[in-house]
């Protein structure tokens, strides 16, 4: 048996169509996943633009849903289940992974969709018909009213601000939440679901600001958000020139937490006075840990089936393997929150 892949070869180059041999029998602790729905993340859209450098040739994508086919052992309890899984493997033993509670950052970690095609079996990505999940890979079954085009990206953006938003300050009836990309509407829903009053976007397209509103959030100018009225600012943007006026907002005590910034030009424009004097918690998250997957997953099987409609218009209509290109020029222009790539046919 094989697999269909999509081979990335590096920045201008079309992805090509290849069949991979599927392993026999997976090893101790893998699972090999049929994968029936992938959506394509916005690290993917750097990497075909050059503007992120991946090992050629891949298999890129890590934001997937699909059936466990085969079982290694101690995974035998997996076979047949529909699942999604942690967008990164952990050794589970290092010191970020056994002290520090941050097994994203584990000394060995290993990246879905940005690894090699000679690093193993080589189905390391999600742009294929099928995976093989190593044994450090946390994996959630998926509940049968969960429709794939939520669960895809709740491995990677919605696990994500679930990460952002575990802790936030005391009191926090008043929340900013600067971009209105997946992130930041996957932030609405979240912070509205832990009781804070007021979520406020910004965002300097329109239509994203509109989307806001089915996910809670509240579309807002930044210069009409008034001075220390905030509790938390949330950045997902990206654009280090939103961080002074983040902080502007800020009260005394409040908090900014960033994750958009993962980027080389992200200097920012703040003095040690202002968070000196003001008090204020400035905190980076990157990726998530395998907690937030499981408390991404039961917060996506709470919503209503009535209300699941604005979570499933983020992602347009699957595209088949065949049209990834299209797919990725698509994803590029911005349309959809997420662009799906349909994997079983």
């Amino acid at each position: 048996m094989t697999a269909r892949a999509a081979i990335f070869d590096g920045p201008g180059k079309p992805f090509r169509l290849v069949e991979i041999p599927l392993p026999e029998r997976p090893g101790t602790g893998e699972v090999l996943v049929r994968v029936t729905l992938a959506t394509i993340c916005g690290s993917d859209l750097h990497t075909v633009a050059g503007r992120r450098q991946e090992p050629v040739p891949c298999v890129l994508g890590h934001e997937g849903v699909g059936w466990v086919i085969g079982a290694g052992a101690g995974r035998e309890k997996w076979l047949g289940k529909r699942v999604t899984w942690t967008s990164a493997d952990s050794c589970g033993v290092c010191a970020a992974c056994a002290q520090y509670g941050l097994p994203q950052k584990c000394e060995h970690l290993f990246k879905y969709g940005h690894s090699s095609l000679d690093d193993g079996t080589g189905l390391n990505g999600t742009y294929a018909s099928h995976i093989v999940l190593r044994p450090g890979t946390h994996l959630v079954e998926v509940p049968d009213e969960v429709p794939d085009e939520m669960v895809a990206p709740a491995n990677c953006s919605l696990s994500t601000m679930m990460a952002v938003t575990e802790h936030l300050p005391t009191p926090c009836h008043v929340a900013v939440v600067q971009g209105a990309g997946l992130l930041g509407l996957h932030g609405c829903a979240l912070l509205r679901a832990a009781g804070v009053g007021r979520v406020l976007v910004i965002d300097p397209d329109r239509t994203r600001r509109e989307m806001a509103v089915a996910f809670g959030g509240e579309p807002m100018d930044e210069a009409e958000v008034k001075s220390g009225s905030v509790d938390v600012v949330i950045e997902v943007a990206g654009a280090p020139e939103v961080v002074p006026e983040g902080l502007r907002m800020l009260r005394t005590g409040g908090q900014y937490l960033f994750a958009g910034l993962v980027h080389p030009d992200s200097a920012l424009e703040i003095t040690g006075e202002t968070i000196i004097r003001r008090c204020l918690t400035l905190r980076g998250f990157h990726n998530y840990a395998p907690r937030h997957l499981d408390r991404a997953l039961a917060f996506l099987d709470g919503v209503p089936r009535a209300a699941a409609g604005p979570w499933v218009s983020l992602v347009s209509p699957p595209l088949p393997l065949e049209r990834l290109d299209e797919a990725m020029a698509l994803a590029a222009s911005r349309r959809w929150a997420r662009v799906a790539v349909k994997l079983d046919g």
